[in-house]
């Protein structure tokens, strides 16, 4: 199995080379979020690849994988088309920018670390997909990570397009959307993304202990660059300057796992 990751590496590698040099050459990073859904595609279709006669279970995980991927890297690779470059990643390579570095930066910077990142976040889809081998039934464990699974593409697609109808309202400028799913959560896309890993483990924990083990610094790194370092505090930081009524919103609305808002 260490030589099959191994190639699933290389492809990582290789994919974001190539992918850094188109961004060399047009100047933005910014797809690179679309990247993220779609390359953890790429990892599981590799490892099923390499697999002569792949499980039920290996069909499940590649199925689940692609789907979350997939919606996820088409959502944000509309929004990058629409918004152009993020002022994140502009600010980012602005001094590399400048001295005619971009290229070199950009994958010191962006694309060198997400494959590195992206590659140990799919790890319960890779080495569950490696060791399912035929005929690899899915049991109690599996269809309750299904279910986990399912219930996290539900949060991040409504999620998604509640936000997405809301920024397209006039209406809306400057306001905090409080409705919907963003009622009881203030991130439902981000804890969607955390239950569909969470449950993708639980699909390749069947395979065994050694498995479950091997492959857990996924979903937890997941739930923790969401909650504790580039997602919720980031964007939060950016939304209190930018929304006068966030900070009453974040008193009331629970800040990642659903719960009924605050009274008063």
């Amino acid at each position: 199995m260490t030589d099959m990751l191994l190639i699933n590496l290389a492809v990582d590698l290789a994919m974001m080379l190539a992918l850094c040099l188109v961004a060399a050459r047009i100047g933005d990073v910014s797809f690179i979020d679309a990247v993220w859904g779609f390359g953890m595609v790429v990892m599981a279709a590799a490892s099923w690849l390499q697999m002569g006669d792949p499980g039920t279970r290996a069909g499940l995980l590649l199925a689940m994988t692609a789907i979350w991927g997939l919606r996820l890297a088409l959502h944000l690779f509309t929004r990058w088309r629409a918004q152009g470059e993020d002022p994140r990643y502009a600010r980012m390579l602005a001094k590399a920018r400048e001295a005619g570095r971009y290229g070199s930066a950009a994958f010191r910077v962006v694309f060198g670390p997400q494959a590195l990142l992206l590659f140990i976040t799919s790890l319960p889809a890779q080495i569950g997909i490696l060791a399912a081998a035929s005929p690899a039934p899915i049991g109690l464990l599996g269809w309750a990570g299904f279910a986990l699974w399912l219930t996290g593409m539900v949060f991040e697609s409504v999620g998604d397009a509640q936000l997405k109808a809301f920024r397209a309202d006039p209406a809306s400028k400057g306001k905090v959307l409080d409705t919907g799913l963003w009622r009881y959560t203030r991130h439902p896309n981000y804890f969607g993304d955390c239950c569909a890993w969470w449950g993708i483990w639980l699909v390749a924990a069947e395979g065994g202990s050694w498995v479950a083990l091997a492959s857990l610094i996924g979903p937890l790194f997941l739930t923790f660059t969401l909650t504790k370092w580039s997602g919720k505090p980031l964007l939060e930081k950016g939304l209190a300057k930018s929304r006068p009524g966030y900070a009453d919103y974040v008193a009331r609305t629970s800040g990642f796992i659903p719960w009924p808002p605050k009274r008063g």
